[in-house]
């Protein structure tokens, strides 16, 4: 199993697409979500997801509202709002830019 470090900043990212992708969703199903589309490479843990999804929310990328789920318990649900959007535009931008450097820095001999 590869190590998560890479999560490591890039955990705004993996949120706001994931409700772009999808809409409204609790925080499992944000990270049950990420597991299967990475087919398991990536898995974010409560203990980091939790926290950051009230600092996006503080940020006002993302709104939530309590309700019902799928298995008839109360959950808290997020949506990307306009800000979110805006956010994810930067954030995919910052996130391709990476990948060109590393990718530069990869094939340098």
């Amino acid at each position: 199993m590869p190590r998560n470090d890479a999560l490591q900043g890039t955990l705004d990212l993996l949120v706001l697409k994931t409700l772009a992708q999808l809409d409204a969703m609790h925080g499992f199903g944000i990270a049950l979500h990420i597991q299967q589309v990475t087919s398991g490479a990536l898995r974010v843990e409560e203990g980091s997801l939790y926290p950051a999804l009230r600092r996006i929310e503080h940020e006002g990328w993302i709104a939530s509202e309590w309700k019902t789920s799928e298995n008839n318990r109360r959950a808290k649900y997020y949506r990307l709002t306009a800000a979110g959007r805006k956010q994810l535009a930067r954030e995919e931008q910052s996130w391709a830019q990476v990948v060109k450097g590393v990718g530069a820095l990869l094939r340098y001999a």
